[in-house]
């Protein structure tokens, strides 16, 4: 099962011979703490959604003995939390965040296994983006990809031309740290590569 509706994060799991049975969307209140840093963020939302996706599946009878994979990413500049850009005015204050410095993005997995196990573990990457000039500044907003995605910008789609670095996971800033979530599952017994060969 994935806890999640986001098409990125399916496409990265079909990637690796992964289909899911169901998908459990789990929408949370996804507004940082006074004091909660990105990382911690991160953290707690993957958790939320783990945890109310599994209330879900504990009163499904065909779900009750399936993996739950839950996720999220947060961008962070320092110890600030960039919105997931809803609006205009949201994407406008992400691209000067983040236009000619470096942030850090973090994708939080957390696996519930069949027998109620919780395995967690929050990934960390380093994007350096280039100085935007106005012609990019307002191309980009004008192209209203930054709708929904954390930090105002998508790495795989137009936003990917901004960026000079990166160091850590790239499928982590997509939204699914792939070498990560496949170690989780193959620790706790489910076959990742069990359609590699047909």
């Amino acid at each position: 099962m994935l806890a999640s509706s986001s098409p990125r994060r399916l496409a990265l799991l079909q990637q690796v011979g992964i289909e899911p049975d169901a998908l459990l969307p789990a929408n949370v209140d996804e507004t940082p703490g006074r004091w909660e840093t990105p990382r911690d963020l991160a953290k707690r939302l993957s958790q939320e959604k783990a945890a109310k996706a599994n209330r879900v599946m504990k009163n499904t009878p065909a779900l009750t003995d399936a993996f739950l994979l839950a996720a999220d990413t947060v961008v962070g500049v320092g110890r600030r939390s960039m919105p997931k850009a809803e609006t205009l005015e949201q994407a406008k204050f992400c691209l000067e965040m983040l236009s000619g410095r470096s942030h850090t993005v973090y994708t939080a997995i957390c696996l519930v296994t069949p027998a109620g196990k919780i395995r967690e573990k929050v990934v960390e990457t380093r994007v350096r983006f280039k100085r935007l000039s106005d012609p990019e500044y307002f191309a980009y907003l004008e192209s209203g990809e930054w709708n929904g995605k954390a930090g105002g910008y998508a790495i795989q789609g137009l936003a990917g031309t901004f960026v000079l670095k990166i160091i850590g996971s790239y499928s982590g800033v997509v939204g699914l740290p792939l070498y990560e979530t496949v170690l989780l599952l193959e620790g706790e017994g489910f076959p990742v590569r069990r359609k590699w060969n047909g």
